[in-house]
């Protein structure tokens, strides 16, 4: 069964079924920029998806062609020094929360991602794109260095492919992105929102609280020096060991059966 709410500037698709949560980006006029009221109500519709219990992943999408050109430039000219810390302030928050919430997100990325935008698509979790998708940091091209946006970026294609993209504020096609680790997979894009479909539901087939337990421990080790990580990793599998879904896939192999999850 689906259920559909909507709200001015995000759509929430509910799957009962399948687990899986749609979040599209609804403000296709302005090519879904980032306003600071957008940029709040996903927060507020991500926080009570990352709530559910019978959510396993969430996937965000964007109406109309495009899937976000950054922050809305209308609300970047002739600001207080406090409402560009509130508009920036609301933008960390949101790409903090995509990655802290137990469920996998991936971006079903369409038209271009700039700047904030491409900040959202390398902050989600994975990333599915159509051939013509492009992705870009064109702040410096009108004065405003993509600073916000260079930290989840740098973090996912590495420092010479990031500065590039920084410095010059050039497009990269979606299969460079690909091939630099921004994106996932690359498909035509009549197969863009079946695809991301299907790889939600291949995600979705694991146990949540396993899936969570695992998205959490990338994140925290990812940053950490090598030993550190390791001595990280064992606590946690050390307590995932004792999870009750984690010993019923561990009998239902050694049973040759299929596991029953209890997201527990």
């Amino acid at each position: 069964m689906t259920t559909t709410t909507t709200a001015p500037l995000v759509l929430t698709e509910v799957d009962t079924d399948s687990r899986i949560v749609t979040v599209t980006l609804n403000r296709p006029e302005k090519r879904n920029a980032l306003s600071l009221a957008l940029m709040g109500e996903l927060i507020e519709v991500l926080r009570d998806v990352g709530s559910r219990k019978d959510v396993s992943v969430v996937v965000l999408a964007a109406a109309g062609p495009v899937f976000s050109a950054g922050h809305d430039l209308s609300e970047m000219t002739g600001r207080t020094v406090e409402e560009y810390r509130e508009i920036f302030d609301r933008c960390c928050e949101l790409m903090e929360l995509v990655q802290s919430m137990p469920q996998p997100v991936i971006a079903q990325v369409q038209g271009i991602a700039t700047a904030a935008g491409c900040q959202l698509a390398a902050t989600c979790d994975l990333v599915v794109a159509e051939e013509g998708a492009r992705f870009g940091t064109p702040g410096v091209k009108i004065g405003l260095f993509c600073s916000t946006p260079m930290v989840a970026i740098s973090r996912v294609i590495g420092q010479k492919r990031a500065m590039q993209m920084l410095l010059t504020g050039q497009l990269v096609d979606a299969p460079t992105a690909a091939d630099w680790g921004l994106v996932n997979e690359v498909v035509p894009a009549d197969r863009l929102a079946s695809r991301t479909a299907e790889l939600a539901a291949q995600i979705a087939t694991a146990s949540s609280v396993v899936t969570g337990i695992g998205k959490e421990a990338f994140y925290a080790q990812i940053s950490r020096d090598q030993h550190s990580a390791y001595e990280y990793a064992k606590t946690v599998m050390t307590m995932n060991a004792l999870a009750t879904d984690a010993q019923e896939g561990i009998c239902a192999f050694l049973e040759k059966r299929q596991p029953t999850w209890s997201d527990r």
